[in-house]
């Protein structure tokens, strides 16, 4: 019987590591990066764009379809893969980022938590037990366990409480899973997810819970939501330290090119985040020497492609300034390249991470990247100063 997670390589001077994830939807190769498509679709881009420019696996949300359309009509296609035309592996969220990112439309009890939504106003309640079911209904190849994100900042004291209620709720959601299995005959994972906010303390608690319940891949969770950069880093490690080589490893948000890069050098296998495609739709692309924001006027007249070393269609078909004259005629041609782009460039970037851990040369490949990439952030900041 084939392992969910198959260890690959490892690199020497980091705790970087290549490896398999094994699904029913096929095998993902990590580190990987996995767009978001909260609602069952990666915005501006159709599931043969995606197969395009390398996605392996994409996010759904669970509280968003259970709103809209409905896990009945999702079940009732035969899950959302069938029913978006997605046929590789899928990973939803429980809805637990939406416990902090709707904070005003929320309430919390140690049974679950009770939304307001955000479309008509009608309350719902979400336990670990329904966010379950939802993502069984879902076909989610892997799932995610129940949890609250604590904002930044937050007391030690409101942070135990709330990792300690994440680690209650990630029990009752791996024994109605046990209890209640696959819906559609294959196999699906779940996750469980670290919280304990910015104390190390409090994550190394919430770690050895969760280990105790023995999921096949853990989550950090928490974190890029506004604590200094030096703190999330140090919280990752401590985490990654403490987690089992054998088993997958999830930095749940993480965006920016170069903390990609980063988090993969602390051990990190799998990566997500709004912000290539968001950022995309606002006329920010990435290259291999920092993003562009090709709205500036400086582009008007720049007919090279975005990035001469993308192989994407926007790159490869496209300059500079015919796609700048888009986003400012207002074209939905304009978002859906960039986002092509960018989801180019970042399963490029993890693609040049893996072969470098393979080749063993990650800290070479890891320097020369920072160095080209940094020295153009620098001198953007150096202009706008």
């Amino acid at each position: 019987m084939t392992r969910f997670f198959e260890l690959q390589a490892c690199d020497e001077s980091s705790e970087a590591r290549t490896g398999l994830l094994h699904t029913a939807h096929g095998a993902i190769q990590t580190p990987v990066f996995m767009p978001v498509g909260t609602q069952g679709t990666v915005k501006t881009l159709s599931p043969h764009d995606l197969s395009a420019c390398g996605s392996q696996i994409i996010l759904g949300n669970t509280y968003h379809l259970y709103l809209r359309p409905g896990t009945a009509v999702i079940e009732k296609a035969g899950g959302l893969q069938c029913f978006s035309s997605w046929n590789r592996p899928i990973l939803t969220d429980s809805g637990g980022y939406q416990v902090y990112s709707l904070s005003g439309l929320r309430t919390i009890t140690e049974r679950g938590v009770v939304f307001r939504s955000h479309i008509d106003g009608s309350t719902h309640e979400f336990t670990p037990e329904s966010t379950t079911d939802i993502q069984l209904s879902l076909g989610s190849d892997i799932m995610m366990v129940l949890d609250e994100c604590p904002p930044y900042p937050s007391s030690v004291e409101y942070a135990a409480e709330s990792a300690n209620r994440t680690t209650a709720w990630a029990q009752r959601c791996r024994d109605h899973f046990a209890e209640t299995g696959p819906k559609y005959g294959y196999d699906q994972h779940m996750f469980g997810i670290v919280q304990g906010s910015v104390y190390p303390e409090l994550r190394h608690q919430s770690l050895e819970a969760l280990l105790e319940l023995d999921f096949p891949g853990y989550a950090i969770g928490g974190l890029s939501i506004g604590e200094p950069k030096p703190v999330l880093f140090e919280l990752v490690e401590t985490c990654t330290a403490m987690l089992p080589m054998a088993k997958p490893r999830y930095l749940m948000g993480m965006g920016k090119p170069e903390d990609i890069v980063e988090g993969i050098s602390l051990g990190v296998d799998m990566f997500d985040c709004v912000l290539p495609t968001r950022n995309a739709r606002k006329g920010q692309l990435f290259t291999w020497t920092g993003p562009i924001n090709l709205r500036n006027a400086k582009y008007k007249g720049d007919f090279q492609p975005v990035d001469a070393e993308c192989p994407c269609y926007a790159c490869q078909q496209f300059s500079r300034a015919y796609i700048r004259h888009l986003f400012h005629a207002q074209e939905i041609l304009a978002m859906r390249l960039a986002s092509l782009h960018n989801l180019t460039f970042y399963h490029a970037l993890v693609a040049a991470c893996r072969a470098s851990i393979a080749d063993g040369n990650f800290k070479q490949w890891r320097r020369s990247f920072l160095e080209k990439y940094e020295i153009k952030q620098r001198k953007q900041h150096a202009v706008l100063t």
